[in-house]
């Protein structure tokens, strides 16, 4: 990563050097500015982003009625986790309200991440799941469950 946006994450503070290396080649760094979609409701589900700083809306637009924004998301938090539960599609959009810094993981790269070095993949999915279930006012253990069901089962 040209600026390594990692090393700003506290999600990834305390594993060891050795887990950190492994993580860091799987995510990129992205800049966007306001505005930018992240990706649209409906769309392949491919991605997973970690927010750095800034914010992203997650917007929603139901069968019969005007588009929702759902949930702000701010520095540490994630987004499109569709990409890492097994979803074959985003079930909501994400767009940057301000600029925005961000890292991204393919949810192919976690799961075999976890396949490969089922210690560090599952400290990960629980730390994601810590990040998310808060948000889905879901218990801790559930998003786990839904977050190790999608990697292990293909996604």
């Amino acid at each position: 990563m040209a600026v390594d946006l990692f090393d700003h994450l506290h999600l990834f503070d305390d594993l060891s050097a050795d887990q950190r290396d492994l993580l860091r080649p799987l995510f990129d760094s992205c800049e966007c500015h306001t505005g930018t979609v992240l990706f649209e409701q409906g769309e392949p589900a491919t991605f997973l982003y970690l927010i750095v700083d800034g914010e992203v809306a997650i917007r929603f637009k139901p069968d019969d009625g005007q588009t929702l924004t759902i949930a702000r998301v701010r520095d540490g938090d994630l987004v499109g986790w569709s990409a890492v539960i097994g979803r074959r599609l985003y079930t909501s959009s994400a767009v940057c309200n301000e600029y925005t810094r961000l890292l991204r993981v393919r949810g192919a790269d976690l799961q075999t991440l976890r396949e490969r070095h089922p210690e560090t993949g599952i400290m990960v999915i629980e730390r994601f799941a810590a990040v998310v279930a808060p948000r889905l006012k879901g218990s801790h253990l559930q998003v786990i469950a839904l977050l190790e069901y999608g990697l292990s089962n293909g996604t």
